[in-house]
């Protein structure tokens, strides 16, 4: 490492990895209760599960963004970070709060949890994805406060570069549409849309500021490609991601009671959103093709090549296939809902932290620049795992998703919901079969990371090459 404080970054890594298996372990208990309905009922029902399974990926892909900040911050601005103590205060408050509130959800009733703390103060919970407890979303508005307070602090007194900068821009978008969690209006549509504007336009609008950041400083480390060219494209990335992004929330209100002109706006918008995507794709195959260095983690190349192709396959095309207006019409809220998410979120958040780990582990373990061949190759096995097994649960989910759709909305005449159910329960086995396979790659990961022997290293001309 270049800069002491950087070593602040791997606690958050590690408790990053922790949490996407917890992550995984409650998916796969989803997955069986959608065919096993009783399973681990009454203990963990299916509503508790959800709400753990994706908690537990947005609060570690929280701690996955803060860790790559805080190891990539110094380095752009080519000084220590403001605050080392901070960073792991803020750490350790944030995971307390986390594993507080998993435990919460798990304990005891949801409406007893509601009672307990506090939320009749300051109604914010019952809300799908926004389900933490009021005391907690204080909590996290601290963290991130503290957060933005220790990084804007180390940006301000060392380099200003693009890629810091368009990352900082990321992380306050972060912090400010987090805000409205707390709104929590009587009226359902204005509830409906301003809940877009924490859902939406954090995944398709700022956390795409924080994907090119990382991918763009991760990129000149194993290129060494000009900072002035990958700053060019960074540009690009981020100003067609706003442009998409902001006004594509409009295809999620296509039917919730808002104006019709929002048809029009959702669709032509949400038509352009695979721009960006495809553009890092271009980007990053791009820069690998100009490199100026054989960097020795291959295994870290390998996984920014993937998150460009997966982002794009994910957000990009599995996005329009259902977010024009009268496509959206019959499929919103299908499997084919669910197919896109999961893909979208592996592909551009998941992958992108999985990226920042493997490239900046080896060092923060005190290595030169890489972990050993061996390692390495136990990695790579992880990455073809987990992303093609990734792509077989969206394609599963797909094919239970059209089925649905036929069955239950479009045809002459169409079968209750359960009954459909039954219909496609052989998509859900193979989901799941889909999904074990994936924890076993995520297992495959995390022991890579232990494999011994020695490790490749830079060449000199290599060490020499400016970022």
């Amino acid at each position: 490492m270049k800069y002491t404080s950087q070593s602040v970054a791997k606690p958050y890594f590690i408790a990053a990895i922790a949490l996407f298996v917890g992550q995984i372990l409650f998916g796969l208990i989803m997955g069986l209760q959608y065919v096993l309905g009783d399973f681990l009922f009454p203990e963990i029902p299916f509503n508790v599960a959800r709400m753990v399974h994706t908690n537990l990926l947005i609060v570690w892909l929280l701690f996955g963004f803060m860790g790559s900040t805080y190891y990539l911050v110094p380095e752009e601005s080519q000084t220590e970070l403001y605050s080392p103590k901070l960073a792991l205060l803020l750490f350790w408050v944030f995971l307390v709060a986390g594993a507080l509130t998993i435990v919460g959800y798990l304990a005891v009733p949801y409406a007893t949890l509601a009672k307990i703390t506090g939320n009749d103060l300051l109604p914010t919970m019952g809300r799908e994805f926004l389900e933490q407890p009021t005391i907690t979303k204080i909590g996290i508005v601290i963290v991130a406060l503290g957060f933005l307070f220790n990084v804007g602090m180390t940006i301000l007194r060392g380099r200003k570069t693009v890629i810091s900068m368009v990352l900082l821009l990321g992380l306050v978008g972060l912090a400010v549409f987090f805000l409205f969690s707390f709104y929590n209006p009587d009226n359902l549509v204005l509830d409906k849309m301003f809940w877009w504007w924490v859902v939406h336009l954090w995944v398709e609008g700022v956390w795409e500021l924080i994907l090119g950041a990382i991918l763009a400083f991760t990129l000149i480390k194993i290129t060494g490609v000009d900072r002035e060219v990958i700053e060019k494209w960074l540009y690009m990335i981020i100003a067609m991601a706003l442009i998409t992004g902001l006004l594509g929330t409009g295809h999620h209100y296509y039917y919730i009671g808002t104006p019709e002109y929002w048809l029009w706006i959702g669709s032509v918008f949400s038509a352009m959103e695979p721009v960006p995507f495809f553009m890092m794709t271009l980007f990053a195959f791009n820069m690998v093709n100009k490199r100026r260095r054989q960097h020795p983690n291959r295994a870290a190349t390998l996984w920014a090549l993937g998150t460009g192709v997966m982002a794009f396959l994910g957000a990009g095309v599995w996005g329009f296939l259902h977010t024009l207006a009268p496509v959206n019409y019959y499929t919103h809220g299908s499997q084919i809902t669910a197919a896109h998410g999961h893909m979208a979120f592996y592909g551009a958040y998941v992958m992108i932290v999985l990226t920042m780990i493997s490239y900046a582990m080896p060092m923060l373990n005190g290595r030169d620049a890489a972990n050993s061949n061996k390692s390495q190759v136990a990695e790579m096995w992880a990455f073809w795992l987990m992303t093609v097994s990734m792509v077989f649960i969206t394609l599963f989910l797909t094919g239970a998703g059209i089925l649905q759709v036929y069955l239950q909305r479009y045809s002459e005449n169409p079968l209750p919901f359960m009954v459909v159910q039954d219909q496609i329960s052989l998509f859900y086995w193979l989901r799941e079969a889909a999904g074990v396979i994936f924890l076993i790659g995520l297992v495959v990961y995390i022991t890579s990371f232990f494999i011994k022997g020695e490790e490749a290293r830079l060449t000199k001309a290599e060490n020499v090459i400016s970022d």
